[in-house]
């Protein structure tokens, strides 16, 4: 948002007012969000602000006096019985408790209801004599849109209730799609585009985000494609006035629980202001060890008698209010899309943006990971983009914001030249990714010494990115053999290295000469070799010498082993340059710790230590690690750095994913590894985890 601070009352509030209808407009019909959360929140209640600091200038169709979004067109109208009010916001400690005063807590103690803010699509679901009869959204609070039929396709909501006595139920909550759900989504869509040359109608649809994506899988016309989306839901409340019904809130959602619907396990009954902050600081610490999104938490009054005394204004009930969390999505301006060279001579395009303060940090780039999500996402160079951060994990960018791209900007070419050497970028047929052709290629040299050094494969410390570059500019190391012939002279002669440096570096130098062999295949960069495949050869061929004279075959009958890395090991050593490499390094002392050797035949997992977290589909806990036991593996509780890979399934721990990308360790999909227990597949096949 510009400047306001030159513009007239009359004239910020026409304004405001105006900006809001169209976000709502782009929110609720067209799907887009076109702006954040908080931008949006922030704009009205400066709009509220205003108007009661000027209530002449009031408007009755000011959006502050409305449930924010409209009945799609496209879909016949039902008026709510009941109406869908929104919820008033807080921001910090001091509004919440100001809450907490307006409703009288100050002077008796009151039973609340703290339930989790579901980032998802609010619905009413009408039953009548224990049937489904009518499914609506929102809409603007007193008109919703019908989508009875696509809510059946749903799995997640009961059709036939079991108690058919109540002539009339009215229930109301969330829609959502989860994370796992949408991220199945969009892989699969990115993969049909790649090859995609049907209608326009027809493309796959890549969605910003799992509310977007929720809204758009529930407005589509075939109810079958909303079956396929995975949705969810989750009961928060009984909307009609039910006289069996107790005069708790807290006693309605077991009501519903028992009825069959999904009712979060996170809602708590409390009576204290202590356990609200506590549990806020709790949420919004470990929001993102769930497998939905959410954006805050919701405080309500649990008595109805209660309620009924505070009443609602116009769009929203005084006896509950909303506490959103800091935002993590932020707009920002596009400013270049470049690419990086890494030490296989990967070509990855990574966005350029005007830093913004999003997730607890400022971000300026974020990767686009390959040619294929540019084109998917439609990011062009000028755009207005969303960026999401979660917490500690790497920020992505969501896709343009189509109401904000300027006319006539081009779409972004993939470049034919490396950035960095001038040499072709190459996509082989049925390959994801771009290549340098170039092995003597700057950034790949100085990414391959980095990847050696690093704490997933030597583990040199003091050997780092910028110490690596300062090093190979000035010419003093141009390979990894080169790293051995670093001198105690040679580093205190540069400016700001002391003696103190150039020692600690030189021992752990010296330590990594007798590393053990499958961290030093790990270090070599040899194509698809990644931590698994390095611990399953140096089990099977003990010594770096033997596996140095096996063939494709004999690699290839090592259990786990395919012949793609077959080949691709035995092209390896057969190349001249890695002769030279490691001729280098044995004249230097370099001599790989062997390993016992382990026959093939000893399981699928043989020689693995294997952790999980979170559940995976057709396994308990206790089953999913007795099957990793028989097929050779080490079912281990705890990640370290002798874990092969974490397995991540649905609603992993935060703690073991962390430590995981803190080592630098494998991260492997859950229900591909699960696939692979059941028989289907094999390791080199196994899905990545991407958080």
């Amino acid at each position: 948002m510009s400047d306001s601070a030159n513009l007239s009352p009359s004239v910020e509030i026409e304004r405001l007012a105006n900006l809001i209808r169209q976000w709502d407009h782009a929110y609720y019909v067209l799907n887009e969000s076109v702006v954040s959360d908080f931008e949006y929140d922030q704009a009205l209640l400066r709009l509220k602000s205003l108007e009661d600091e000027f209530p002449e200038l009031k408007d009755p169709s000011s959006p502050t006096h409305r449930v924010g979004g409209y009945a799609d067109q496209a879909f016949s109208e039902v008026r709510h019985s009941y109406p869908m009010q929104s919820l008033d916001n807080s921001f910090s400690r001091e509004e919440l408790e100001a809450w907490f005063k307006r409703i009288g807590m100050d002077q008796e103690r009151k039973r609340l209801v703290f339930e989790l803010k579901i980032d998802g699509l609010a619905m009413s679901l009408t039953y009548r004599s224990g049937i489904l009869v009518r499914a609506a959204t929102r809409g603007d609070g007193t008109v919703g849109e019908d989508v009875t039929a696509n809510v059946m396709a749903i799995d997640a909501v009961p059709k036939v209730l079991p108690n058919q006595e109540i002539e009339e139920l009215e229930v109301r909550g969330e829609i959502y799609m989860p994370l796992s759900s949408f991220e199945r989504h969009n892989e699969m869509a990115i993969a049909k585009l790649a090859n995609y040359e049907g209608s326009a109608a027809d493309r796959p649809k890549v969605f910003a985000n799992p509310r977007n994506a929720a809204s758009g899988s529930l407005r589509v016309k075939d109810p079958s494609i909303t079956r396929q989306r995975g949705l969810a839901f989750f009961a928060y409340q009984i909307a009609n006035d039910l006289k069996d019904l107790s005069d708790s809130h807290f006693d309605s959602l077991r009501l519903l629980s028992r009825l069959g619907f999904s009712v979060n396990p996170n809602i708590r009954l409390i009576d204290n202001f202590d356990e609200i902050f506590a549990l806020l600081a709790e949420w919004e610490k470990n929001r993102h060890s769930l497998d939905y999104d959410i954006d805050g938490a919701v405080i309500k009054v649990d008595s109805f008698a209660e309620r009924a005394k505070l009443g609602s204004t116009s769009r929203a009930p005084r006896w509950a209010i909303a506490y959103k969390f800091p935002p993590e999505e932020k707009t920002t301006l596009l400013e270049d899309i470049l690419v990086s060279i890494g030490k296989t001579g990967r070509a990855t395009p990574f966005a350029k943006m005007t830093p913004v303060f999003v997730g607890g940090s400022e971000v300026a780039m974020a990767t686009l990971h390959n040619e294929d999500q540019v084109r998917a996402k439609d990011l062009r160079v000028g755009d207005v983009v969303r960026l999401r951060k979660a917490g500690d994990v790497i920020p992505e960018v969501m896709g343009p914001v189509l109401a904000m791209r300027p006319d006539g900007l081009p779409e972004w070419q993939f470049p034919k030249a490396c950035p960095q050497c001038g040499s072709e970028l190459r996509r082989d047929e049925g390959d994801a990714d771009h290549y340098c052709i170039n092995y003597r290629c700057p950034a790949q040299a100085v990414a391959r010494i980095v990847h050696f050094a690093s704490r997933v494969a030597l583990d040199i410390e003091g050997l780092g990115e910028t110490i690596v570059k300062r090093f190979y500019d000035l010419g003093m190391v141009a390979d990894i053999a080169d790293i051995y012939s670093l001198t105690f002279d040679g580093l205190v002669a540069l400016d700001r290295f002391g003696q103190k440096s150039a020692t600690t570096l030189l021992q752990a130098i010296e330590r990594s000469k007798t590393a053990p062999l499958n961290r030093f295949l790990v270090g070599l960069t040899i194509g698809h070799v990644g931590s698994v495949a390095a611990d399953l050869l140096a089990g099977r061929f003990g010594t770096l010498e033997r596996l140095r004279l096996a063939t494709v075959e004999e690699i290839s009958e090592v259990e786990g082993i395919g012949p793609i890395i077959a080949r691709s090991v035995v092209d390896f050593f057969a190349h001249e340059t890695t002769t030279d490499l490691l001729d280098r390094m044995a004249m230097a002392g370099v001599a790989p710790e062997p390993v016992e050797q382990r026959q093939s035949q000893g399981g699928l997992l043989s020689g693995l230590s294997i952790v999980v977290t979170g559940a995976v589909e057709g396994f308990s806990r206790e089953g999913i690690s007795q099957a990793i036991k028989e097929a050779g593996g080490k079912a281990a509780s705890s990640v370290s750095a002798k874990t092969s890979f974490l397995v991540v399934g649905e609603s992993p721990g935060a703690s073991k994913l962390k430590k995981a990308q803190e080592l630098g360790l494998r991260l492997v999909d859950g229900t591909s590894f699960g696939a692979l227990l059941l028989g289907v597949g094999t390791l080199d096949e196994l899905e990545d985890f991407v958080p």
